[in-house]
């Protein structure tokens, strides 16, 4: 009786998480993506590598370049909409983008809409009130620059004024969350 319950035990223990990058990427469910788990990274002023360097076209056929936010903090959401989560943190992004620029602070937004056609990504954009720009790629090529720190929709980046990556989260967002960490990363000296 005891050896039946330590097999258990130990066959319990070693059981998958369902809800691990790993454990997504073999359900075969074909949703076409893996999620994060919400985890927040923050790096330290001292461990920050390169600026980032981004610039393209965006989704309603404008361009954006990181020469446009020179001095701000930028936050940069990778997203699509054919990712769940991403559609589910969208008012939140939209939230955090208001009550920042309605108090002033030097902060800019900018969404990175990965791998689906502009128009529809323009579209999504619309239907949603979504008002900072977002960058088409299409191709995925763009996250490319984000120096391995998006491995998963979504992602959430936050740049600081230099441009080098001081914080990420790695899946969906809230407003809260994002504004706390834009805000740590203005305090910086």
């Amino acid at each position: 009786m005891l050896a039946a319950a330590a097999v258990a035990l130990a066959v319990g223990g070693c059981s998958e998480d369902p809800n691990s990058l790993s454990a997504q990427a073999k359900a075969g469910d074909r949703k076409g993506y893996v999620s994060g788990d919400g985890s927040v990274e923050k790096i330290a002023e001292v461990k920050r590598q390169e600026p980032v360097k981004l610039q393209g076209d965006t989704v309603d056929g404008g361009t954006w370049s990181m020469t446009d936010a020179a001095g701000k903090v930028v936050v940069v959401n990778v997203w699509g909409s054919w990712c769940g989560p991403c559609v589910a943190e969208a008012p939140d992004l939209q939230k955090a983008w208001d009550g920042l620029s309605k108090a002033g602070k030097p902060v800019t937004f900018v969404g990175i809409d990965l791998r689906e056609d502009p128009a529809r990504g323009a579209a999504f954009l619309k239907a949603n009130n979504i008002t900072y720009p977002s960058l088409s790629d299409e191709s995925g090529v763009l996250i490319l620059a984000l120096q391995g720190k998006a491995p998963t929709v979504p992602t959430t980046l936050v740049l600081d004024k230099t441009g080098r990556i001081a914080a990420r989260v790695n899946g969906e967002v809230t407003a809260s969350t994002l504004t706390g960490l834009v805000d740590d990363v203005l305090a910086e000296s």
